[in-house]
């Protein structure tokens, strides 16, 4: 039975769509819409693996035994890098050491801005002595240009990896960043109405997304890392919502809708829950765009 059994998979192998498929590396990325941009390259050629599961914070995450298999059986790794999933680091050492790792932040071109240390932006300017950080916020892929720098560099580093596949790799991602451009010129078009408006931003991961659309955030109720907010940071807050005349608050999935709550109480503001995580959105070629669509429709139903 074993014989007859080695003798079918012998011969299952030398088929030649069976080679090409194997062929195809097994790809890793630590969030959804990083994979999203992967996949888009990747086509019908493979489904790229995601470790932190949408919906969830990446900031701090427990993988499953599923998530780390998926890592000590990549030939590529995709991520944002240590900045956001600090705790993913050391993971990719030891169990993807043998994979080509590529951290996105670190790519050639990418617009990288610093965390901002302050409670309140612009004029009123308050920095938060109590959690200082140094170095750059890691969510650019808010920045639909990063994504498309992006998209080239998955291309040629799958291309490196399955030469065979290397003009559908490059195929794809010059796609993607036509679509991109396209994407870039709707938001500008939807946003225009109230790029002076201004708002709140439950915590301070959207400046890649304010900076490129022109927005006018004036506050964050916690900082980039999302580290649970002081009641001092949550009273300036609040008197800047009600001195500033702010009508809207975003808040997330992934945090305590109580604190948004306690920052509004009192005032006439409305909140709007956006997931720049993609939570909720179905996988494939439509999920990074609906991200963005998804912050720009709610920003505008709130603040409208």
């Amino acid at each position: 039975m074993f014989t007859g059994f080695r003798i079918i998979t012998a011969a299952l192998m030398l088929l030649p769509g069976i080679a090409a498929q194997a062929a195809v590396p097994s790809v890793a990325t630590d969030i959804a819409p990083v994979q999203a941009l992967v996949a888009q390259v990747m086509g019908n050629l493979g489904e790229p693996a995601v470790i932190v599961r949408p919906g969830s914070s990446p900031h701090g995450y427990a993988m499953r035994p599923s998530e780390a298999g998926a890592l000590q059986q990549a030939d590529a790794v995709f991520w944002i890098g240590p900045t956001l999933t600090p705790w993913l680091k050391d993971a990719v050492a030891t169990l993807a050491q043998d994979a080509s790792v590529t951290p996105l932040l670190e790519v050639a071109g990418t617009q990288v801005l610093d965390f901002r240390t302050n409670s309140l932006f612009g004029p009123q300017d308050h920095e938060d002595h109590d959690h200082v950080h140094v170095g750059h916020d890691p969510h650019a892929w808010l920045d639909p240009q990063n994504a498309q720098i992006w998209l080239g560099v998955i291309a040629e580093r799958l291309s490196a990896l399955d030469p065979e596949h290397a003009a559908t790799y490059r195929t794809n991602a010059k796609a993607g960043q036509a679509g991109l451009v396209a994407l870039e010129d709707e938001l500008n078009q939807t946003l225009a109405p109230i790029r002076t408006l201004p708002f709140v931003v439950f915590h301070d991961a959207f400046q890649y997304f304010e900076q490129r659309f022109g927005l006018t955030p004036v506050a964050a109720i916690a900082l980039s890392d999302a580290s649970s907010p002081g009641p001092a940071r949550i009273e300036m807050v609040r008197d800047a919502v009600r001195d500033l005349g702010v009508t809207c608050v975003l808040s997330e999935p992934a945090f305590n809708p109580a604190v948004v709550q306690t920052v509004i109480e009192g005032t006439d503001a409305r909140t709007a829950l956006v997931d720049l995580m993609g939570g909720g959105i179905a996988p494939g070629a439509a999920f990074y765009p609906a991200i963005l669509r998804g912050i720009a429709d709610e920003l505008v139903r709130c603040l409208k």
